[in-house]
């Protein structure tokens, strides 16, 4: 029997360690991101070369590596793609730094970090202005939530809020009409077909909106799926949303 049965853990901890970003999309847009702190870059020869094929300027130091050492500092499952950034996590904006938001996306207590990276890709893709999340019960910045993010994680502004209903009625203050989604709600989604300034709110995995949330919203809303599986996951869910509250500018 091998000895090696087990893949190596990764030298230290992504929960309280140092922040690990790692895949070429998600490397390539922290190092442009002048907001984005960076401490350290490892690359191998080939992984660089591959950075720069878009024009990207590497110019910070940086240490080369192999494969290997890669896989042992991040873990066996890290799909690193030759390439390491260690930063600082990304800054955290405020509901007043957001000028006219016409698109906002709200998670109310989600914790998984991949379903978090999942929507701030597909909110990035339909050109929300910001994705905001709770202080409390919402996942630490890891490399597995930047890499589910492929890059969006420094080009969204994420907003974290201490009190998410506080948060909502500034935004209801501002013009913004808040679309809740859950799976009881007695109305189905429809694509919009006007411009109306939306924020999207969607509930934890498992749990769904709290009650003080759906409370706060505009419009509550259900996916109907006529097949015989009745619930997707919430990143899923986030794209369907977008798309359909973006549908009616798309045609403008």
């Amino acid at each position: 029997m091998s000895r090696n049965k087990f893949p190596p853990k990764p030298r230290y901890d992504p929960d309280t360690g140092p922040v690990y970003l790692y895949g070429l999309h998600t490397v390539r847009a922290a190092l442009e991101n002048p907001r984005r702190e960076k401490r350290n870059l490892l690359v191998t020869p080939n992984a660089l070369a591959r950075l720069g094929e878009d024009g990207t300027a590497v110019k910070m130091k940086y240490t080369e590596t192999t494969p290997k050492e890669l896989d042992r500092l991040l873990g066996a499952d890290a799909v690193h793609q030759g390439v390491a950034l260690e930063v600082e996590p990304v800054s955290r904006f405020g509901l007043a730094d957001l000028h006219e938001p016409r698109l906002v996306v709200i998670l109310d207590q989600l914790t998984d970090p991949h379903n978090v990276g999942a929507i701030l890709r597909t909110a990035c893709a339909f050109g929300a202005d910001a994705v905001v999340t709770t202080a409390r019960h919402s996942p630490r910045e890891t490399g597995v939530m930047a890499k589910a993010a492929s890059g969006a994680l420094d080009l969204v502004p994420m907003i974290e809020v201490r009190n998410l209903g506080d948060a909502i009625e500034k935004l209801k203050e501002r013009g913004l009409t808040i679309v809740g989604f859950d799976s009881e709600a007695p109305a189905p989604v429809r694509p919009r077909t006007d411009d109306t300034p939306l924020a999207i709110v969607l509930g934890a995995e498992g749990k769904g909106l709290r009650q003080r949330t759906r409370e706060l919203c505009d419009e509550v809303v259900r996916l109907d799926m006529p097949g015989p599986i009745k619930s997707l996951n919430v990143s899923n869910a986030a794209a369907i949303a977008l798309f359909a509250a973006t549908a009616g500018r798309a045609a403008q």
